[in-house]
């Protein structure tokens, strides 16, 4: 069931991959955009099949993701001290094991606790680990159906990892539900719970936590969650929720004080440049006792 009204997102690429200068702009039919205020949230008018922005390729390990402070929110590298950062290969882990991206048009709002993990929102947009078969691309908007949501808790804030997967993967039909990825899945749900637990300790850093003892709730649960975030967003854009360093500029928006025309913004031209090389010590494994227990 492939879906041929989908809108036509393109990327616009600057400066090469690896690089602290490189940017991923998303455009529309053309005409840029921001990938976490104009992309629509729901791919269909049933609001069963969702749009995602894809931001890391899986098996990849550089950490990119969409900048919130930056005029239409490209995807960029995250850094740390001025340096790319890298998430280290955690055995059996290759870099990051499902495609990983967010939902556009949601905000995890950290001025709101949730009542159930008793934690606040980390101020990005809601992130999604798709789990097809097929290895996506930064900047790509994919259609995917809501399986279900584990709830980490990362340094005192609430980030929900919604697992998800493409409409037109070969799976899709099969999966409706969070117990359907374990039938035909089997182990890729342990395998998530553990890669986030564990993904930090190379670096230095300690297990993180999860609410609900790392169980991953159903799709009901899911899609609550999402609409919560999705209102979240709503006050965001419309100037109730405070924005802090968060870029609210957008080009399709109509309620949106931030609205702008797009041709006002001057963004550089599409370059299509190689990628620079990435050190080798991306490529070490890492083996962390008790992983797997």
């Amino acid at each position: 069931m492939a879906h041929k009204t989908a809108p036509s997102f393109t990327v616009r690429k600057l400066g090469s991959e690896n690089t602290l200068e490189h940017r991923i702009y998303i455009e529309k039919d053309g005409v840029p955009v921001s990938p976490f205020h104009d992309v629509p949230l729901y791919a269909n008018e049933q609001q069963t099949i969702l749009n995602m922005v894809v931001e890391i390729p899986r098996w990849s390990n550089a950490k990119q993701e969409i900048s919130k402070d930056e005029v239409l929110n490209p995807i960029k590298q995250d850094t740390k001290k001025g340096k790319l950062r890298f998430v280290r290969n955690c055995f059996p882990h290759k870099g990051y094991i499902w495609n990983y991206g967010a939902l556009p048009q949601t905000w995890e709002d950290p001025n709101a606790t949730h009542p159930e993990t008793k934690a606040k929102g980390d101020n990005d947009p809601l992130d999604v680990c798709e789990i097809g078969e097929l290895v996506a691309k930064p900047g790509e908007v994919i259609q995917v159906k809501v399986l279900g949501v584990m709830a980490l808790l990362d340094e005192g804030e609430t980030d929900w990892k919604i697992m998800a997967i493409n409409v037109n993967d070969p799976l899709a039909p099969k999966l409706n539900d969070i117990e359907d990825v374990e039938r035909h899945l089997p182990g890729l749900l342990r395998a998530t719970n553990e890669w986030f637990r564990i993904y930090k300790i190379p670096d230095g850093k300690p297990e993180n936590q999860f609410a609900f003892s790392g169980e991953c709730k159903n799709k009901k649960y899911a899609m609550d969650v999402i609409r919560e975030c999705a209102e979240a967003w709503e006050k965001l854009i419309t100037g109730k929720s405070p924005k802090g360093e968060i870029s609210l500029t957008n080009t399709t928006v109509s309620h949106s004080n931030d609205r702008t025309d797009a041709a006002k913004l001057n963004l550089p031209q599409h370059e299509d440049k190689a990628p620079a090389p990435i050190d080798s010590s991306i490529d070490k494994w890492f083996y962390i006792s008790g992983a797997s227990a």
